[in-house]
């Protein structure tokens, strides 16, 4: 409280501080502002566009946006832009971003997303930009497939994020603070200062967040949840003529988290389930943890470029390098058998180097033709190390356990890939209402894998494949603000080489859900958009189709039960997220309308309906009794029960038709504005922000975890400088304080070796699963300062 005690005065003394001298308002450098008037500029497809000039859905999330809506955490971004779901692991690992009715969250060796990540126009990892947002310029989404213009190849979308550029011209900063009434505290800032006048500047930006995570407590006496990132970003621009521009990036991030596993009672939602010895409902965000998972993250990126004109000409040489290393213990005492947490400690420092070179027109050739041409050349490396713990115990009671020994298994995983391109696109304008633009990828991949336990090589995979892949569109404007589209795309990704059985008695159908084939999809979209009243209404809509084969599905939850040969000599029962290659079949719209009622009142909403289904594919299960048909789980099987039920597969495989996506099929979000002028100094607001998530059946194959629709209800109100120099904010997020069950897995277990009855491996079936829950309410205050370039 003395924290929000202390930005509550610190706001008060900012706004007296806001003198004219030091709160001018200074236009921006074009690259910092995406937004010109009621326009704003994407860069699409590598070039500046007007977004409703572009055959594509593209949702934008400007800097103006993070600021008035206070996203602090990038995963916020899903709260306005409908049918993106962002996630990341609890250990840390690694994240995830799901779009257009499809699951991707694979921890695999050199595999790619569903859904690209960009940071200053180079690919990234998905864990290194779903962290604390700072210093942005600009976000943006693009659905559908992505890889003729840019990066890699991706089915469903990428996501680009431009952070803001030095300005050449003028000096300028920023701070920024946030405190809430459940434990957090945010600092971001920034200083922009021109070495040399129009030739050379520098930009120095970072965060420092301190918060509580997801408020989830242990029901035992333990230290409280606690999350703190620490990251600082210096960047710098050289523009010694007017056909030459350098630029260098180097940030740094480094994230530290005492978490718990949120957990509730298993009768929450099956009262034929036995009572558990302490009833947790998903909104009491509890976890039986006895001791906290300690997770560290450091992220270190490199990022250069090079831009030379002439004769109405640019070539561009984009290149980066990114580190990530990443430890963090697993309770592998799920059902909270043996008094304390039996872990396994994972260590992950993989790194990613990418070069791409393309040359491209900046003025038009014969008033008709634009271009881009290139070469891209991306490298990985991802070595994990892990020690995988055998519990040798005794049961004390039904419920409870001793713990006599664990057996540490070693395991290191290294995999190393290459992915070699060239890639070109060609846009033809027939006058000023026809476009037709069309391109072509070549991708060449190479991939190496291999599994040590206790230091001897077990498993060893690889790769080496040759694909193209193509995009095509048309456009015709009926008026200059009415404009249809039709567009189709094809995919490809390499098969995957999953990450976490490490059995050493694999059988061929096991290994057949942890090294899939490639996948290839293509897809048909129609669409259109328009500006209407002088600007005042936009209006878009998007119907498409897509179709996959051997897309890679992962199960949900904690997974499928299999017969763990990890330690050969004590096999035990263990879960995990298998993968099947299957057929998938997306049909979905999408559409969005913004209105300026009147001056100053705004209202926008953005909608999303995205139906996947696989066709009849086989995918790893639960199915004990044999029927082909997954199982609606109650209690984890014992070893025995396993081994009979799966013979010498080691798991189960039922043939499916079913959802392909976790997220809700149907998403929307609201948002409108109102401001008015207190006096020539001062402009006051309200602004609300309304996300809603139809039905859905989080996990197709549990049928305790299907989630009914709700809506989530954030709300700001303040003052500011109409030149933008300062802002002083109330917000309250979840106002309504709206508890949710987004996910649900099946009773959790522990696997052990039984010292009282020969050493057989015995499963206990705790009365609790594991569930994830809707952000808690939020009450805070946001205070910004700026002055000169910002």
């Amino acid at each position: 409280m003395r924290l929000f005690s202390s930005v509550l005065l610190c706001s008060a003394s900012l706004v007296g501080l806001s003198a004219p001298a030091f709160a001018q308002d200074t236009a921006p450098a074009a690259e910092e502002d995406a937004a010109v008037g009621n326009v704003i500029i994407v860069q699409a497809r590598r070039r500046d566009e007007a977004v409703q000039d572009v055959p594509a859905v593209i949702d934008t999330v400007t800097a103006d946006d993070v600021a008035k809506l206070n996203l602090r955490d990038f995963k916020e971004v899903s709260t306005i832009v409908p049918g993106l779901q962002l996630t990341t692991e609890a250990n840390g690992t690694g994240g995830n971003a799901r779009l257009r009715g499809v699951n991707f969250d694979i921890t695999a060796s050199g595999s790619n997303p569903t859904v690209e990540f960009y940071f200053n126009d180079a690919p990234i990892t998905a864990g290194a930009i779903l962290q604390q947002m700072y210093d942005i310029g600009q976000i943006e989404v693009q659905r559908g497939p992505q890889g003729t213009l840019r990066g890699r190849a991706a089915p469903s979308g990428s996501i680009t994020i431009g952070a803001k550029k030095p300005n050449l011209y003028e000096i300028g900063g920023f701070t920024d603070m946030t405190a809430n009434d459940i434990g957090t505290i945010n600092l971001k800032g920034g200083l922009n200062l021109p070495v040399i006048e129009g030739v050379a500047a520098i930009r120095v930006a970072g965060v420092w967040d301190e918060n509580e995570g997801d408020r989830v407590r242990p029901i035992t006496a333990g230290r409280d949840p606690f999350s703190r990132t620490k990251s600082g970003r210096v960047s710098g621009l050289v523009q010694p003529t007017d056909w030459l521009k350098l630029e260098g990036l180097y940030q740094y991030m480094d994230r530290r988290a005492f978490t718990y596993d949120q957990v509730a009672s298993f009768s929450e939602v099956n009262p034929t389930a036995p009572a558990s010895p302490r009833y947790i409902d998903t909104s009491d965000r509890r976890s039986i943890q006895e001791t906290a998972r300690e997770v560290h993250q450091v992220y270190e990126i490199l990022n250069w470029r090079a831009e030379a004109s002439a004769m109405g000409q640019v070539l561009i040489y984009q290149g980066q390098h990114n580190t990530q290393k990443i430890s963090a213990p697993e309770n592998q005492d799920f059902g909270n058998f043996f008094p304390g947490d039996v872990n396994q400690f994972t260590y992950s420092h993989p790194k990613w180097t990418s070069h791409e070179i393309r040359l491209q027109n900046d003025a038009r050739i014969a008033d008709i033709f634009d271009y881009v041409v290139g070469y891209f050349d991306y490298k990985t490396s991802q070595p994990t190390e892990l020690t995988r713990p055998t519990i040798i115990g005794v049961p004390t009671s039904a419920t409870t356990g001793r713990v006599l020994s664990v057996v540490q298994t070693a395991v290191d995983r290294v995999g190393e890939s290459r992915e070699k391109s060239f890639f070109g696109n060609l846009t033809a304008h027939l006058g000023s209402s026809t476009e037709l633009s069309g391109g072509v990828r070549h991708i060449s991949y190479k991939s190496e894998n291999a599994l040590y336990v206790n230091s001897a090589l077990t498993d060893t995979q690889g790769q080496d494949a040759k694909k193209w892949i193509y995009s095509a569109s048309v456009k015709h404007n009926f008026t200059p603000d009415f404009m249809i589209y039709a567009s189709t795309g094809s995919s490809w990704r390499p098969g995957i080489n999953v990450v976490g059985d490490f059995s050493q008695r694999q059988s061929e159908l096991e290994s057949s859900f942890i090294n899939l084939p490639a996948e290839t999809s293509k897809s048909y979209e129609i669409g259109m958009k328009s500006t209407l009243m002088g600007g005042r209404l936009r209006a878009n809509l998007t119907g498409y189709h897509q179709k996959f084969n051997n897309y890679p599905y992962r199960v949900g939850g904690r997974g499928v039960y299999f017969v763990d040969y990890t330690n050969p000599a004590n096999p035990v029962v263990s879960q995990f997220n298998f993968v099947g290659a299957v057929p998938v079949e997306v049909n979905g719209i999408e559409g969005d309308v913004s209105f300026d009622l009147i001056p100053g009142w705004s209202v926008s909403a953005v909608a999303s309906y995205s139906m996947g289904k696989i066709k009849n594919g086989t995918i790893p299960c639960n199915d004990l009794n044999g029927d082909g048909i997954p199982d609606a789980n109650t209690s984890a099987p014992t070893l025995a029960q396993l081994q009979a039920a799966t013979g010498g597969n080691n798991l189960s495989a039922c043939d499916v038709s079913q959802r392909s996506g976790f997220q809700a099929p149907f998403s929307a979000t609201l948002t409108s504005e109102y401001n008015f002028a207190v006096s020539d100094r001062v402009d006051a607001y309200v602004r609300g922000l309304m996300s809603f998530a139809g039905n859905s059946q989080t996990d197709p194959n549990n049928v305790y975890d299907d989630l009914g629709s709700y809506g989530l209800f954030n709300f700001y109100t303040g003052i500011r400088d109409p030149k933008g120099a300062w802002e002083v904010a109330l917000f309250a997020k979840n106002l309504f304080d709206t508890t949710k069950t987004l996910s649900r897995s099946d009773p959790l277990f522990t696997s052990y070796r039984n010292a009282a009855a020969g050493f057989a491996a015995t499963t206990y079936t705790s009365t609790y699963t594991a569930v994830t829950s809707s952000a808690p309410r939020e009450f805070g205050i946001n205070v910004r300062y700026a002055f000169g370039s910002r």
